[in-house]
């Protein structure tokens, strides 16, 4: 019977086997059945609800103490020449209800919304004007030149010096006194510039000296000094004779006579062995070499020779090489080489290929005294000649130069100069190293953010101002021509942030940044 219900069973799942199909419903089948069946008009995708935990969830409840930042609608700079300073209505830019921007100076401006220029940025519109036309009236369309700037990390010069560079010009500018002690900020000076030109404190400006070395090696580069060769092994030969002298082989770096037994006899032995462990590891002195035998035998190419084996040498002990001498001994090299001069490689000779002798491209990676190649591969680049000089008007500069300007004689002029702070006369200085190097080339002068006796100050245009904001725009990478450090307080929060910068931007040294006050 058992047997008998197996059989039937199995019996039954074959027919199973034989008779079920599995078909898959498929736009594309491969055994003729397609789903042509009409979708329902009411089904859609939201159709089927999805499960709660994946609904957005609400919105948070806002926190009764947070506080809600009001909108900015302008921007003002503060206007330290009045008495007392205020916020300035004139270098100021506000939105109007129409959603244009109206500046203090020039009214209502025409800009792209598409710029991303900051409101901030445009309060500092007249400076950056300023900056504008200085270069314009300095530069005149030149290619090439070098400008010279006092002042440059205020607004009205710094725009100068950026708008300058941005024209492909040389700039070789001074960070004022009250900025020039922040070296981070000089340093940042510094990367707006182009090659060659650079910004240096006012404290180095006021040695005119050091100023007219660095404007000229701006305007004409900075060649790399011709090496003599003959000079130079005379040199070393000399250096060679005077360390054989003074350290003969004969007398050891310790003197062994200074090194005493004081012990006990039983250990007498032991110091021995110490002690001569002990001095074979000083460097040997020099063996005795013959002056004329030395200047005659060794010449520049032994002398090339000698300095690939210290090379090498040196190489070796740095990196831990195997290859290294344990008592290399360079006087010891000298004397052999004198009287037993080698012969020189092709390499060394000639420096036309590669080290390892094949047709590879020469790397001069020492100095040669056979072939000076110092300057191999680097361009000089050379700024161009002077075009003419922008002072920014600072505080300190304008009460020295009207104290200066009042005098009639030269003896007036210097006790006038006598009664001044330190900072008013390194002011004065400074201004005085950069205006005489623009005169003595015969370049015009000219001053931004005030006046000064003498001087001619520049007044902006139309396409100053268009220049100005054009060079503010953001680009793609949101970089931007013309640059600022601003320090922003924000009274459209809190009130009272208007008169704390005001007060602010009085102290003595107010920091590297232009302070501006949103409201």
């Amino acid at each position: 019977m058992a047997s008998a219900s197996i059989t039937a069973r199995a019996a039954y799942r074959t027919f199973l086997k034989r008779t079920v199909q599995v078909r898959v419903l498929s736009t594309n089948p491969k055994d003729g059945y397609t789903w042509d069946e009409p979708m329902h008009p009411n089904y859609g995708i939201d159709s089927v609800k999805p499960p709660k935990h994946w609904a957005m969830p609400p919105d948070a409840p806002d926190d009764p103490m947070a506080y809600n930042r009001k909108p900015v609608t302008s921007a003002h700079a503060i206007d330290l020449n009045a008495n007392p300073p205020k916020l300035s209505a004139k270098d100021s830019a506000a939105l109007s209800p129409s959603g244009t921007v109206v500046h203090g100076r020039f009214g209502e401006l025409s800009i792209d919304p598409d710029a991303g220029i900051p409101l901030e940025y445009i309060a500092l519109l007249g400076p950056a004007s300023e900056g504008a036309a200085a270069v314009r009236t300095i530069a005149s369309g030149a290619e090439n030149g070098t400008v010279l700037v006092y002042g440059a990390g205020d607004s009205a010069a710094m725009a100068a010096v950026q708008l300058a560079s941005s024209k492909g010009l040389a700039v070789v500018g001074v960070v004022a006194g009250h900025q020039s002690g922040n070296n981070e900020f000089v340093d940042t000076m510094k990367t707006m510039t182009n090659e060659p030109g650079t910004i240096v404190p006012e404290e180095l400006a006021i040695v005119k000296g050091l100023v007219r070395d660095i404007v000229d090696a701006t305007v004409n580069g900075e060649e790399q000094d011709s090496v003599d060769p003959d000079a130079s092994v005379a040199e070393f030969q000399k250096n060679v004779f005077e360390y054989a002298k003074y350290f003969p082989e004969a007398n050891l770096s310790p003197n062994p006579e200074d090194y005493t037994f004081a012990g006990k006899e039983k250990d007498r032995k032991y110091f021995d062995e110490n002690i001569t462990a002990y001095l074979s590891q000083f460097q040997k002195g020099s063996p005795s070499i013959d002056e004329v035998v030395l200047k005659e035998a060794f010449t520049k190419e032994q002398y090339a020779i000698f300095k690939s084996k210290f090379g090498k040498q040196t190489t070796a002990v740095i990196t831990g090489d195997d290859n290294a001498f344990d008592d290399f001994n360079p006087a010891e090299f000298v004397k052999n080489m004198t009287e037993s001069p080698e012969p020189i490689s092709d390499y060394l000779k000639n420096q036309t290929h590669a080290l390892d002798g094949s047709s590879g491209e020469f790397v001069p990676y020492e100095f040669s005294i056979l072939k000076n190649q110092s300057t191999n591969g680097i361009d000089t680049v050379k700024g161009g000649p002077v075009l003419g000089a922008v002072v920014n008007v600072t505080s300190d500069l304008s009460i020295a130069a009207e104290a200066v300007a009042k005098a009639k004689t030269l003896r007036e002029k210097a006790e006038a100069l006598q009664f001044l702070t330190e900072s008013q006369k390194n002011a004065f200085a400074a201004a005085s190293s950069i205006v005489a190097i623009a005169k003595v080339a015969g370049k015009p002068v000219v001053t931004v953010g005030g006046t000064l006796p003498g001087m001619d100050t520049v007044k902006p245009t139309d396409s100053d101002v268009k220049e100005a904001l054009s060079a503010m725009e953001l680009e793609d990478d949101g970089s931007s021509t013309l640059n600022y450090f601003l320090q922003v307080y924000r009274a459209s929060d809190y009130p009272v942030y208007a008169e704390y910068a005001i007060h602010r931007s009085q102290e003595e040294l107010s920091g590297p940044r232009q302070i501006i006050v949103t409201k």
